[in-house]
């Protein structure tokens, strides 16, 4: 399954599916190096700024964030 196809189709999934595939994966950096973990984050830096720039995201405000994160935590 290609990463983009794969990244669809975890997004539609509720928030907390999404959440513990984010833990799992996030426990999985913790086998890299520390070369290789400064690569991979790079790498991400660097897909989302490309995905701002070309505007195939919205931002946020900070506030909006902290209201969805907060309504989420009650």
């Amino acid at each position: 399954m290609k990463a983009d196809s794969l990244e669809k189709e975890v997004l539609s999934l509720p928030p907390e599916e999404r959440a513990r595939l984010a833990a799992l994966l996030l426990s999985s950096l913790d086998e890299l190096s520390e070369s290789d973990l400064e690569r991979v984050w790079f790498a991400e830096a660097q897909q989302r700024a490309e995905q701002i720039d070309s505007g195939a995201v919205q931002l946020a405000p900070s506030e909006e964030v902290e209201r969805r994160a907060r309504s989420l935590l009650r």
